[in-house]
This record gives C-alpha cells, structure tokens and sequence, in this order.
C-alpha cells in the first residue's frame, strides 16, 4: 500500500500541476500560444493568401495543438506537438484539409528558436520533406520554410505572424 501511494504521488509529481502550465520541454512554445495571422508575399496579379493560426495547450500541458487556415479554409491542417520520451525529443504530427500529412521533430536552439523537420506522406505536388525555422522576435513569430520537391531545395518562404482576433476556418 505504501509503495502505491508512493508511486501514485511521483506520477503526480512528473505532470504539470497548475491550470494552464505546459511541461517543461514545452515552455519554449509559450510565448506563441494565442491567435496568429500571417499575410504571404504573392506575386502581382496572384490573390493574397493569409495564414490564420491559433496555438493552444493541450492534454493537460503535455502538448501543444495549433490550427491554421489559409484564406478562411481554403486549406489547413492541425498538429500536435509533445516531448517523445523514448526519441529523448520534440514530436509532431501534422495532418491537412488535402489529404496528406507528416510527421516529424523540432531542435530547439539556445537562442530559442527552433527548426522543424518532417518528412511527407501523400502529397500531391510530389513534396517529400519540409524544414522551417521559427524564432519568436519583438511580440512576433517569424518562419522560413523550405520544401524539399522532386529531388531538390526550394528557396526559403518567409513571413511573420503578428498577433490576431480571427478565427481559424474549416469548410
């Protein structure tokens, strides 16, 4: 009996206990919890494009959930983000409105930003890896993504996410 309560208190112990803590592999996330909103640079002549993105604690702290919507759901996906403690690493799990997903893990760096590493499974446009590296600067997050296409690198995508009341989409 006293080796169960014992180990029932070190469980309890080993999990976030106050309401809205996130796990401590997660803390680096918290400065991005709350509604994003993301205007892409288009070529002249395309029609804009706008991310919305919400990111929230999740399974009592120990994950992090976003959602996002490109111009009000055109397209968008849900990921979860956690600590794998076999991997020793960040995880997550990404899946989209078009029918693919990934799956991959994310390095954090001693500046606080973090690379993102997936690999793709059933992607149309023929893209198998993706790797983005976001750092969270001055009240913003920025991102800059690359995707790796039949074989090859494509230059960088950057944008900055700014603080917003919108709401993620789904159709």
């Amino acid at each position: 009996m006293k080796k169960a309560f014992i180990l029932i208190i070190s469980l309890l112990l080993s999990f976030p206990t106050v309401a809205g803590s996130l796990a401590k592999e997660l803390q680096v996330f918290e400065p991005y919890l709350g509604t994003w909103q993301a205007d892409f640079a288009v070529p002249k002549g395309q029609p804009a494009m706008q991310d919305v993105s919400k990111w929230e604690r999740a399974l009592n702290g120990t994950a992090i959930r976003t959602l996002h919507s490109i111009n009000d759901g055109m397209y968008g996906g849900e990921s979860l983000i956690f600590w794998d403690k076999t991997k020793q690493s960040l995880v997550f799990y990404y899946f989209t409105t078009a029918g693919f997903y990934t799956q991959g893990t994310m390095e954090v760096l001693p500046n606080g930003a973090f690379v993102a590493y997936e690999d793709v499974t059933g992607n149309k446009d023929d893209i198998t890896k993706v790797k983005s590296t976001s750092q969270f600067v001055d009240g913003e997050f920025k991102v800059s993504t690359q995707y790796l296409k039949n074989g090859e690198w494509t230059a960088p995508e950057s944008r900055s996410y700014q603080r917003s009341n919108k709401q993620v989409k789904f159709k």
